[in-house]
C-alpha cells in the first residue's frame, strides 16, 4: 500500500535512538523528508548520516524542554523543505523510581520536558500546520496502566495523552489530526536499561515476555511502521486515538 508519503514534510523530536528514531527511518524509506532532533550534535549528526541514505533528511540539536525548541523547528523545516505535514513528539523516558521515593526535582524536570515541553511543541505545531496536517504524540502503554518503578511516567504520561484528545477535539474542524502511539516492550536501549535495574536481565525479560501474548519484545522497526502509517495521509479518518504497539500486553480494551 502506497502511504502517500513522498515528498511530504515531518519533524520528529527525539530522534538520534530508540522509537523516535526508527519512526524517522521508516518515514524516509517511505519517500518522506525528515528534520530530527536530539541533544547533541554527535547524535545528531549520526542520525542524519543513516536517515540520508534511505531519503533526505536534516538535523538541529535541540531540547524539547526549552522554551524556544518549537520555533526553531518549525522554522527549520519550513526553510529546507518549503513545508511542515505533521510532527511526531518523541521525549526520553523520565527518571525510574517509585512514586513515594522520587525526588520532587525529578518530577518537576520530567514536566518539563514530557509534559510541557510536548504540549508547546504541539501547539506550535498546531499553528503551523494545515489541513491534513497531523501531530502525533509517542507515549507509553503507562496510559492505560501503570508500570512498575517507573512513577514519574505513569503520573504523566495519562495526563498528556488526555491533552492530546482534548486536541484533537479541537483541531478536527481544521482538518488537522492528532494521535498517540502507547509502547511498551519495544527492544531499545532504555527498554534494557530498565530490565537491567532488576538486577538479572534475562530473568526481567523473561517474566515480561510472558505477559504478552505473542511471547516477545517488539522491535523498534514495527513500532516505526505503525508511527509512520499513523502520520501518514493513509490514516486520514484517524484522531483522537491511542494506539497500543505492546504485543497484546495490555489488558483493556
Amino acid at each position: 500500500m502506497d502511504l502517500g508519503l513522498k515528498d511530504k514534510a515531518y519533524i520528529v523530536t527525539g530522534a538520534t535512538r530508540g522509537l523516535g528514531l526508527a519512526a524517522a527511518r521508516e518515514l524516509a524509506a517511505d519517500g518522506a523528508r525528515v528534520l530530527v532532533s536530539g541533544r547533541s550534535r554527535q547524535a545528531v549528526d549520526t542520525a542524519v548520516a543513516e536517515l540520508d541514505t534511505l531519503g533526505t533528511a536534516r538535523g538541529l540539536v535541540a531540547d524539547n524542554a526549552a522554551p524556544d525548541t518549537a520555533d526553531r523547528l518549525i522554522a527549520e523545516a519550513r526553510e529546507h523543505f518549503g513545508r511542515l505535514d505533521g510532527i511526531l513528539i518523541s521525549v526520553g523516558g523520565p527518571k525510574a523510581g517509585p512514586v513515594e521515593t522520587t525526588p520532587e526535582e525529578a518530577w518537576r524536570d520530567a514536566f518539563e520536558s514530557v509534559f510541557l515541553g510536548a504540549l508547546r511543541l504541539a501547539r506550535a505545531a498546531a499553528a503551523a500546520l494545515s489541513e491534513g496536517g497531523v501531530i502525533g504524540f509517542v507515549l507509553s502503554s503507562s496510559v492505560r496502566q501503570p508500570i512498575p518503578g517507573l512513577g514519574i511516567s505513569n503520573g504523566l504520561r495519562p495526563g498528556l495523552a488526555m491533552a492530546a484528545k482534548g486536541l484533537a477535539d479541537e483541531l478536527g474542524p481544521r482538518g488537522i489530526r492528532v494521535v498517540g502511539l502507547l509502547p511498551a516492550r519495544i527492544d531499545t536501549d532504555r527498554v534494557r536499561e530498565l530490565d537491567a535495574l532488576a538486577g538479572d536481565p534475562a530473568a526481567a525479560r523473561e517474566r515480561a515476555n510472558a505477559g504478552i501474548p505473542l511471547g516477545r519484545y517488539g522491535t523498534p522497526e514495527e513500532f516505526g511502521k505503525v508511527a509512520a502509517f499513523l502520520l501518514s495521509p493513509a490514516a486520514s479518518y484517524l484522531t483522537g486515538l491511542m494506539v497500543p504497539v505492546d504485543g497484546g500486553a495490555l489488558r483493556s480494551l
